[in-house]
């Protein structure tokens, strides 16, 4: 072989060897929920610190950007877990199977209230949910027709609330908080009024007409929940909405808000009597389990007592914990990698 062709099989070799090299992982890629990434987090460095794995590399997407990501193939470039502050879509668990990700264990951790929270500093407040979705909807009926929102100031949505301007600090789009608070405030308040949505939402079902306001009432925020806190240190006239671990771990700074009468905290959280609560979940790639290290300890030690239990440790950064009959089912279910099916999710 001349000596051009022989360096010519090497530098091949060479690349398709360093092409291996990056294929192989030896630290957890988690992405998703940003309401979920504070407790994701202390369950990877708690495993970094514990055992000889390292920690795993969390990053906060979005529940639909993590969904997204996880649903891009089984190689070891794409994450091995998805944080998720809703329940997976059938139609990311479609695009998943079509994508190869045939495997999928669904890891339902514990509760979360949706705050809408202002400055600790500000009189308390108290609305309604529809006075809420009245706020933030993009139409709302008004004299028996449906209009572009023409609330400016809560005064105007009830005279007995303050005349303060209307403002909030949201998710995205992107957010699994801002597509639940949507389907639990705007999607149920359009449904009460089904005979004016109708006309306008997607294939005619009220319940799907979950249109946020885009006149700059509502400000998305991105997907960092603690950006959202800060401008409500700073302007007494916003609210925020975020999940309810960012209000526990600030309130010094703000306070929530009543809804319905119901204040957020764990008891009416896990009750149900909030009325803005929603389950929380991780989704695990099945595929990488046995080459990706720690993958197994990681979620052992997240679905344990120690960390979702009734004491447990991410119960004092805000998680609401399962009840015990649920907690131990599910933890039974996780730990056999029990897979995920489309009834599940129907």
């Amino acid at each position: 072989m001349p000596k051009f062709m022989k360096m010519l099989v090497v530098a091949a070799a060479v690349i398709a060897f360093g092409a291996g090299m990056a294929q192989a992982r030896d630290q957890i890629k988690i992405v998703g929920s940003s309401t979920v990434y504070p407790f994701s987090s202390y369950v990877a460095e708690e495993l970094g610190a514990t055992t000889k794995f390292k920690s795993p590399v969390v990053e906060s997407t979005g529940s639909g950007g993590g969904h997204k990501l996880f649903g891009n193939g089984v190689g070891l470039d794409t994450p091995d877990i998805t944080n998720s502050s809703r329940r997976m879509k059938t139609s990311e668990f479609e695009r998943d199977q079509k994508a190869g990700i045939t495997e999928i264990t669904e890891a339902l951790i514990g509760y979360d209230g949706i705050a809408v929270a202002q400055n600790a500093g500000n009189p308390d407040f108290s609305v309604t949910k529809d006075e809420l979705a009245m706020a933030v909807a993009a139409d709302v009926p008004v004299n028996g027709k449906l209009v572009k929102n023409p609330y400016k100031t809560w005064d105007q949505i009830n005279a007995k609330l303050p005349k303060r301007k209307i403002l909030f600090y949201g998710p995205p789009t992107s957010s699994g908080t801002r597509d639940a608070f949507a389907e639990m405030v705007l999607g149920k308040f359009a449904k009460k009024h089904k005979d004016l949505y109708s006309a306008v939402a997607p294939k005619g079902k009220a319940k799907k007409y979950e249109a946020v306001r885009q006149d700059g009432v509502y400000v998305p925020a991105g997907e960092n929940d603690n950006l959202i806190v800060q401008k409500l240190t700073k302007d007494k006239d916003a609210f925020g909405i975020f999940g309810f671990s960012y209000l526990e771990e600030n309130a010094d700074r703000i306070k929530g808000a009543k809804i319905d009468g119901v204040g957020p905290n764990p008891d009416t959280i896990a009750s149900g009597d909030y009325p803005i609560s929603r389950s929380l979940y991780f989704y695990i790639k099945k595929a990488h389990l046995d080459k990706v290290p720690g993958m197994k300890e990681y979620v052992a030690l997240f679905m344990s007592d120690k960390m979702i239990g009734p004491r447990g440790l991410l119960k004092r950064i805000g998680l609401v914990p399962l009840a015990d009959g649920l907690r131990k089912q599910v933890q039974k279910d996780v730990l056999a990698y029990k897979n995920l099916t489309l009834d599940d999710l129907k």
